[in-house]
């Protein structure tokens, strides 16, 4: 009888370890997953470690709004029908993906790439902060408000603050999503008739606001 984390196979612990790597996997979901991928037909298992390498060499980020695209630009920056007046700011993708669930938004997008987060190392100067300033200070450009739709967190609300510090000068409108999202509430999480709500019912952002 093996013992836990006494593998008959080398193999398979190299393949639990590189598993257990992702987020929310541990030692025994991993070995469930190893085991599945030992058992599935080997052309299903040489399509999945394709398309994740795919994945990791082949994406790219929209020259843009530094969404992850196939190509220079995203769908959303290449779509004529979108209204390029309005700037959606983003944490990640997977906020971008939770905004167009809701079929509310018909902007544009800048995902910031994270958060203001001293304790993480993460500062101004590891965000696209920069690159959004360019879209706001080109010269063409149709830019006329921009959203600060980041966490409710402690992180999200600093780096909203320091946003507003650093595009307050060009003389747009800059809004927020309304508090149908509580303090601390992940936009990933939130429910698309909530989200939806509050991109419509955005207010302008106040330095002051509690």
């Amino acid at each position: 009888m093996y013992k836990e984390n006494n593998y008959p196979s080398q193999l398979l612990e190299d393949a639990v370890e590189a598993i257990s790597t992702l987020p929310g996997v541990g030692k025994r979901g991993a070995l469930r997953l190893a085991l599945h991928l030992l058992g599935s037909p080997a052309e299903n298992v040489h399509h999945f470690t394709k398309a994740i390498n795919d994945l990791r060499d082949n994406v790219r980020y929209c020259r843009v709004c530094n969404m992850i695209s196939d190509t220079d630009i995203c769908s959303v920056c290449g779509d004529s029908s979108r209204d390029r007046s309005t700037v959606c700011v983003v944490e990640s993708v997977r906020d971008v993906m939770s905004i167009e669930n809701t079929m509310q938004y018909k902007g544009l997008y800048h995902v910031l790439g994270g958060v203001i987060s001293p304790l993480d190392g993460i500062g101004p100067d590891n965000l696209a902060i920069d690159a959004l300033e360019r879209r706001l200070a080109a010269p063409d450009t149709e830019i006329k408000e921009v959203i600060l739709a980041l966490d409710g967190d402690v992180e999200g609300e600093t780096t909203s603050f320091y946003l507003y510090r650093r595009i307050a000068g060009y003389g747009i409108a800059v809004t927020t999503l309304a508090r149908g999202l509580g303090f601390g509430d992940d936009l990933e999480y939130a429910d698309s008739l909530t989200l939806g709500r509050s991109i419509l019912a955005r207010q302008p952002f106040s330095i002051e606001r509690k």
